[in-house]
């Protein structure tokens, strides 16, 4: 295979995502795996013959997290030396350190599933939506997470939050999350939570030490706000785990989705659709739309989806961000809430 292979082009577009946003330490990464992987190598004989659909399985980005995940256990003593909070280091230094670790086959299974970084910030962006559903509802909220990894946004009413000119959620938060916001407030509705469940192929436990390093790995390694907040976020929902429940999405969505009467039901998911099969994408809008025709002002049905509008190459390579989209039953009607950073850092609502 040559350095212009699929999965090469893919890390470079991720190093221009990663210098965008903030993480060049991480672009550099990407960049030195896609210029100088040995193409004999047992990493790029894996990696370089797969089929271009690595923007919707973020497949570089799997392999970034396995660097951090042997880092951060002390692995890999010549590579931790460089990374964050040291400088940006010299690229050829960096790749000198970099080599070795790449031929570790500890590294090979984190090809096998996708990132679960579980990013908690996106609560942010997140919860407003949530606010227009109670507003507009005036009901308390059953909420259902697809793709909830450990659950840390399905608990994003434990959070306080600064929208705008707003604040709002408990004063004795563990987390305070306030996104850089343009645009008008959302509306100052209270959410009230009372039921919730998430669903994950391979749900994360946030009581388990091996779990908890693994979100952290996947962490970009040169956001240590992201760190710490991930940090902060798993240490309060040990003493309150979400229901999680191991399966296909799709399936969970068919079996638990209903119109409910006294409460607003809140299917939501968080830069996750992308990673599911088309068939479970078209079973859950099939679903979605099944029992919207069902719903009532008294048993309303909403649907809120913090995802990028398009996952090919292209769309990324041309920074188009992640949007908020609502729709809400019985009206039916898709809305464009926001257009949003992918890690929740900004809101620019509409």
């Amino acid at each position: 295979m040559t350095a212009d292979s699929a999965f090469r082009t893919h890390a470079r577009t991720q190093a221009g995502w990663c210098d965008a946003l903030g993480s060049p330490f991480t672009a550099l990464l990407c960049r030195l795996i896609a210029d100088r992987l040995d193409p004999a190598g047992a990493m790029a004989l894996r990696l370089d013959p797969l089929p271009n659909n690595h923007a919707a399985d973020a497949t570089v980005l799997r392999l970034t997290g396995a660097l951090h995940a042997q880092v951060r256990q002390g692995r890999a003593p010549m590579l931790a030396a460089l990374y964050p909070p040291a400088p940006l280091p010299d690229p050829q230094a960096l790749w000198a350190a970099l080599e070795p670790v790449l031929a570790d086959p500890a590294l090979l299974p984190w090809l096998d599933s996708a990132p679960q970084t579980n990013e908690v910030a996106r609560s942010g962006v997140l919860m407003p939506g949530m606010m227009v559903v109670a507003a507009e509802t005036g009901l308390p909220l059953r909420l259902f997470e697809l793709g909830a990894s450990a659950g840390l946004n399905l608990r994003l009413d434990h959070y306080r939050y600064r929208l705008g000119t707003l604040e709002t959620g408990p004063a004795d938060a563990p987390l305070l999350l306030a996104p850089v916001w343009q645009g008008a407030d959302p509306p100052g509705a209270t959410v009230r939570v009372v039921a919730r469940a998430g669903v994950d192929l391979n749900p994360l436990d946030v009581g388990s030490a091996d779990d908890a390093r693994r979100m952290l790995a996947y962490v970009w390694p040169d956001q240590r706000e992201r760190l710490a907040r991930m940090e902060a976020a798993i240490a309060a929902a040990r003493a309150d785990p979400p229901p999680l429940t191991r399966g296909d999405a799709a399936d969970f969505v068919e079996a638990k989705v209903a119109p409910e009467a006294g409460a607003a039901t809140v299917v939501f998911h968080s830069i996750a659709f992308q990673y599911f099969p088309k068939n479970v994408q078209a079973r859950i809008a099939a679903h979605m739309a099944a029992m919207g025709a069902r719903a009532s002002a008294q048993a309303p049905l909403a649907w809120l989806r913090f995802e990028f509008d398009a996952v090919d190459p292209d769309a990324v390579a041309a920074g188009q961000p992640p949007t908020l989209r609502l729709t809400l039953w019985p009206d039916g009607r898709e809305r464009l809430l926001a257009t949003v950073h992918p890690h929740g850092a900004m809101v620019h609502w509409h």
